[in-house]
Order: C-alpha cells, then structure tokens, then sequence
C-alpha cells in the first residue's frame, strides 16, 4: 500500500505550519523524518493521521483520497503512536493494548485478535505487567504500552512521533531494531519523527529534512546528512565520525568554557577508539 502526499499544506489561524508538502511511502519503507523544534514534524504527522485537517493538498492510499475512505477503514491501515499519550485513568495495560484492535472487531474478541495482543506485548516485554494501571506506570512504559498498541492493531502503515523520546537508550534501540524488523518482514510502511540523528542515519532507508514547514532535502541518509544541510537548518556545528560501525553525527560543542572543552575532547578521543 501507498501513502502519498501531494501539495500538502497546514495553517494554525494564519501561521503557515506546513507549505507543499509532496513525497510518496512505499511498502518496506522507513522514512525519518528529522528537524528542529518547531519545523512541522508533528503537525505533519498528526495531519497523516487525520488529527489536523490540511488546507492544500491531499493524502491519498493506492490512488484513493483519504477524505473518501471510512474512518474505521483508515484505522485499520494506518496505526499511530503519539508524542503525547492521553492517559486512561481505568484502564490497564492489557485493556490499553486490546484498543488497537478496535477497528478490527465486529462483535467480540476472536482468538486471532487475543493473539495479535499477546504477540504485541511480548516484543515491548510488558506481558508481565499486563494487570498494572497506566496510571502506575513511568513515562517510559506507557510509551512502550502505546507502541504495543498500534502493534496489535497490524496496520500496513506506522505513524510514529517521538516513539523513544521517554524510553532510556537500550528501550530506544530496541523499538528501532523492531521498526526495522517489522518493516522488512512484514513489508509494513514506517514514517517516523526523531530528534536524534544517528537513529534516522542507521535505520531509515529515506531521511527527510525539514524546517520552517518546507522540505529541505529528501532522500538516502549520506544525500541528506550532510554537513552543509545540519549546519545550515540546526544552526549547530556538527562533525561527522566514521567508524567501522557506521557514520556517526556529533555536535561540536561551544569551547567557551573548559567544561565545553572537555566534552571535545571526550569526542575526539572517541573517534580514536570506535
């Protein structure tokens, strides 16, 4: 299935957020997107989902407008996971993640659904916890929780927003080596807003750089990442490490003060040793 978007633009009042927007998302893809605070990240996701209405443009899945297709229909192709989670305050783990099957159930759970939930929470490891209240849980597990959700819905295509911004770095890479894995196993699409750079450059099969609510690059990580692209849109100088690991993205911090200073140094050192 396709996602694309075509002359996508958003207003809040008379502030332009997002201003023709154009790009497609294939079967299998992982698309990044990176950008600084404010660039239009969310708003775009959340318009993908149906949160924000646009007001040029249009969002069509294999051919069809969005705008014609049911919003139960859509909730079974699109899954997304929030940046901000609305807590249900009576709710338990396992009630949270029985949600993403919603769009799917007719009158009651099937076997199949129960097995899409369990499956679910087993690759966020919170089947232990599936009698806790969400209300008892870190920022950190209600995340995984909402992830598991959109797991269990199974649609073709994952709109994530954030989706490790709570999580500690082990819970990040694992969420991202599971977007990976479900995108070349089950062929699902994946468009993901992220803050850290090195995450979009070693799981994203496409990056898309935006800022101001413009497209300013879209492509392969090394067509995007480049140094001249960062400085230019972060505003930050940054240095690019190359390791038999991969290519790594590090600000170079402000040698004002000696505690700056060291911190350069820690990177330096770094790249000796990677």
């Amino acid at each position: 299935m396709v996602l694309a978007i075509d002359g996508l633009s958003v207003q809040y009042g008379k502030a332009s957020v997002l201003s023709d927007i154009s790009f497609s998302l294939a079967p299998g893809e992982v698309l990044c997107i990176i950008g600084p605070n404010g660039s239009g990240k969310s708003t775009l996701i959340k318009t993908l989902a149906g949160i924000v209405d646009p007001c040029f443009g249009s969002i069509s899945l294999d051919g069809t407008d969005l705008k014609k297709i049911s919003r139960n229909e859509v909730a079974k192709k699109i899954g997304y996971v929030p940046q901000d989670f609305q807590v249900l305050t009576s709710a338990t783990i396992l009630e949270a993640v029985i949600l993403g099957r919603r769009p799917h159930v007719v009158w009651s759970l099937s076997k199949y659904d129960l097995e899409m939930v369990d499956t679910a929470m087993e690759m966020l490891n919170i089947t232990s916890m599936s009698t806790k209240m969400l209300t008892e849980l870190s920022g950190g597990e209600r995340q995984r929780v909402f992830i598991a959700r959109a797991i269990a819905q199974n649609p073709e295509i994952f709109l994530f927003d954030e989706p490790t911004s709570a999580l500690d770095i082990r819970h990040q890479i694992d969420v991202f080596a599971m977007i990976r894995d479900i995108s070349e196993k089950q062929k699902r699409s994946v468009l993901v807003a992220v803050h850290d750079l090195n995450f979009a450059y070693h799981y994203a099969d496409r990056v898309m750089l935006i800022d101001k609510g413009k497209i300013v690059r879209i492509g392969t990580a090394d067509e995007v990442m480049t140094e001249e692209n960062i400085i230019s849109v972060y505003g930050v100088p940054m240095q690019f490490i190359t390791t038999d690991a991969g290519r790594y993205v590090l600000p170079i911090w402000d040698c004002a003060s000696s505690d700056h200073k060291n911190r350069v140094i820690l990177h330096e050192s770094l790249a000796g040793t990677l």
